[in-house]
């Protein structure tokens, strides 16, 4: 019997499941929404009940849609944002939230409540710092600790662990605490190249209580991603997924890692060499972006999270960096031009979101797309700088902007946000090279990356070359990737990576625009940092 592979992906707005055959094709995929609250002060909240229950829905959709029999599915993947999940004695939810409310028991990555907490730990120049590239993120998981317990410290004594939302999953599913050491080293401060946690700092910081009964509130047991957790699905998981008991499942990635695992190890068709990833950034542009590079020593670059030890690929440092926020920051900005909701309207009319039918529209200007935003400059910090500057204080800022209404204009001013999402990653790619960080080839996944136009604007604002893959969802093939190792197909995720992914085009940079983008880049970092200066005037 064919064998396949379930890779199960929980974003910041839907859960998705695809089902892979051993070779990596996607045979089908199922999407459900997820619920969402957002309150003031940047606080964001989700639901780990409704999260497993889009979860199972998607996974019983995506088998019977594959027409497969469940009893061929030899392994399980889980990916998922890193957001906060509480939950009590016997797995019941524990509030995050200042209503009360036991559903609302995630605090999700987005969520930027705990920006003093963050300040705090920052200055106190801890040595776990050093990992997470000099400054602590309100978007990581010790300053939200932090903030709980100091303004909801009943339902923080009450809550018996605290768990990733990666690393939830694969709990619901098996029953085993096990946690990855994606997670805990990327968000958590778990130092992986030594194999513990760093109590002195957990206890200067004020979560002293953490540290005590071997962190077991945060996980004791840390796992390689992939490695089979327990005996597989649990009675109430199988029966929940409607899958057979016992299926292997892997531990888990944080979504971005996953797309990391989706693309950085693909090979052009025809090709047995193994890739140099070493010299490849994983992109995965979504809601935000992330941005992943692989060394074989520890690198320490100012601005950018880690280096992580073994945090994606094993035995490698990851270095991270990103955009807090990248596809939202696009919808955003165009949503803001005041003729956006006509023009949404005749997008609906033909079938297409506002941001599809501006990329159809912007398309039809071919090599000359990167001349509809000129005198338009964007900086799309609407969530702050996640890298290189680890500034969450930082905000948007557009330049050139008329009293123009016209389509023309709106499209002029998408066409400017994608032109600033690729300077932010230039100056990561600036940054990882005074490192000697050296990026040849920009991996790309997500769902902006089945863009021909996004892509290509890329390579253009970056000066390097873009690779797409030929899997249509390289996120949801990492996670299956894991499962494949969890159910013993593959020894390991680079034999895994070698053979399920696989380049489908690389976009290269035109020659012809560089003097152009030069100029872009350099008006956006006088913008940014203009920006910066005011932020210090006022």
């Amino acid at each position: 019997m064919a064998r396949h592979f379930l890779g199960i992906d929980v974003g910041t707005g839907s859960a998705r499941t695809g089902v892979f055959n051993e070779s990596g094709d996607l045979l089908s995929s199922a999407k459900q929404p997820i619920a969402i609250w957002h309150g003031a002060g940047g606080v964001v909240e989700q639901s780990s009940e409704d999260i497993w229950w889009a979860v199972s829905g998607t996974v019983r959709q995506a088998v019977a849609d594959a027409g497969i029999d469940p009893a061929s599915i030899a392994g399980i993947g889980f990916d998922a944002t890193c957001s906060l999940v509480a939950l009590g004695r016997d797995g019941v939810p524990i509030s995050v939230s200042r209503s009360g409310d036991a559903n609302r028991n995630i605090i999700v990555w987005m969520d930027h409540r705990a920006i003093a907490e963050a300040d705090e730990i920052n200055a106190g120049g801890h040595a776990v710092l050093r990992y997470v590239g000099g400054r602590m993120s309100p978007e990581m998981e010790t300053p939200k600790l932090l903030w709980l317990k100091r303004h909801l410290p009943e339902q923080y004594r009450a809550a018996t662990h605290f768990f990733d939302l990666s690393d939830y999953l694969t709990w619901r599913a098996t029953g085993s605490l096990a946690r990855s050491v994606c997670t805990v080293t990327c968000k958590w401060t778990y130092l992986a190249h030594e194999g513990r946690w760093d109590a002195d700092y957990f206890r200067a910081i004020g979560l002293e209580d953490l540290a005590a009964d071997d962190f077991s509130r945060i996980g004791t047991d840390i796992v390689a991603p992939g490695a089979a957790l327990g005996t597989g699905l649990s009675v109430q998981a199988a029966a929940d997924l409607g899958l057979p008991v016992g299926t292997p499942v892997g531990a888990a990635l944080i979504d971005a890692h996953a797309g990391g695992i989706g693309t950085l190890g693909a090979v052009e068709g025809g090709t047995e060499r193994r890739a140099d990833i070493g010299r490849r950034l994983a992109y995965i542009f979504g809601t935000s972006a992330c941005s992943m590079a692989t060394t074989e020593e520890p690198t320490f670059v100012d601005g950018v999270w880690g280096p992580y030890f073994s945090a994606m690929v094993p035995g490698l440092w990851l270095n991270e960096g990103g955009q807090s926020a990248a596809g939202a920051a696009i919808d955003y900005l165009v949503r803001m031009h005041p003729a956006s909701g006509v023009i949404e309207e005749r997008a609906k009319a033909e079938g297409l979101s506002l941001v599809g039918y501006l990329e159809r529209a912007a398309a039809r200007a071919g090599d000359g797309v990167a001349g509809l935003a000129d005198g338009v400059i964007v900086v799309p910090e609407f969530l702050g700088n996640r890298a290189p500057f680890a500034d969450p204080d930082a905000r948007a800022l557009i330049a050139g902007l008329t009293l123009d209404e016209s389509e023309d204009s709106l499209v002029a001013l998408y066409v400017a946000g994608l032109a600033g999402l690729g300077c932010g990653l230039r100056q990561l790619l600036d940054a990882l090279a005074d490192k000697a960080i050296d990026i040849d080839l920009i991996m790309a996944s997500g769902g902006a990356a089945n863009s021909p136009l996004v892509l290509q604007m890329i390579a253009d604002s970056t000066a390097t070359e873009v690779a797409s893959v030929t899997s249509p969802e390289p996120v949801l093939l990492g996670a299956a990737i894991l499962g494949a190792i969890a159910g013993g197909y593959y020894p390991d995720l680079s034999s895994a990576m070698a053979v399920m992914s696989r380049i489908a085009k690389v976009y290269r940079p035109s020659v012809a625009l560089r003097e152009k983008h030069d100029r872009r880049y350099a008006a956006f970092k006088l913008l940014q940092e203009t920006g910066r200066r005011l932020r210090e005037m006022i």
